[in-house]
C-alpha cells in the first residue's frame, strides 16, 4: 500500500506493508483524513467535563487553555491594561511551552490561576473588564 505523507510541507511517497490481515470489529480509517470512522464507547473521567464546560455571556472577556497543561509563569498582573496579543501567561505542555495572550485590548479583571497550577483545555485563565 502506497501513502502519501507530508512533513514540512515536503511530500512524500511512503510504501506500507501490511503485517497481518484486518480482524473483524478493527476500527477502519479513511483513506482521506486518517481519522477512526468506527464506533467505540468512550469513557470520560468524572471530573474532565467541567472546565470544558464553563460558560460566559461574552467570549472575548475571557482568556482561555487551548490546551492541558502545567501554569509555568504569570506575566500579567490584575488592573493591567493590555493590547491584543500580549502575553498573559507561559503554559508547558508536553515539554513545550505555549504563551497565552490577551485575545483583544482590555484591562484584567482576574487572573484565576497561579503558578503551578495544572489546567484543562478550554478553562478560563484570566477574565477582562
Amino acid at each position: 500500500m502506497k501513502l502519501n505523507i507530508t512533513i514540512d510541507e515536503k511530500l512524500y511517497e511512503v510504501d506500507v506493508e501490511v503485517a497481518e490481515p484486518e480482524q473483524p470489529g478493527t476500527p477502519h480509517y479513511n483513506n482521506m483524513t486518517g481519522m477512526n470512522i468506527g464506533s467505540v464507547p468512550l469513557r470520560v473521567p468524572a471530573g474532565a467535563a467541567p472546565a470544558a464546560a464553563q460558560k460566559v455571556e461574552n467570549e472575548d472577556k475571557v482568556a482561555r487553555s487551548p490546551v492541558s497543561g502545567i501554569v509555568v509563569q504569570i506575566a500579567a498582573q490584575v488592573g493591567q491594561t493590555l493590547q491584543a496579543g500580549d502575553i498573559l501567561l507561559v503554559l508547558e505542555a508536553m515539554k513545550m511551552e505555549t504563551n497565552i495572550t490577551a485575545p483583544s485590548a482590555g484591562k484584567i479583571a482576574a487572573i484565576l490561576v497561579k503558578q503551578g497550577d495544572s489546567v484543562q483545555g478550554g478553562q478560563i485563565l484570566v477574565e477582562f473588564e
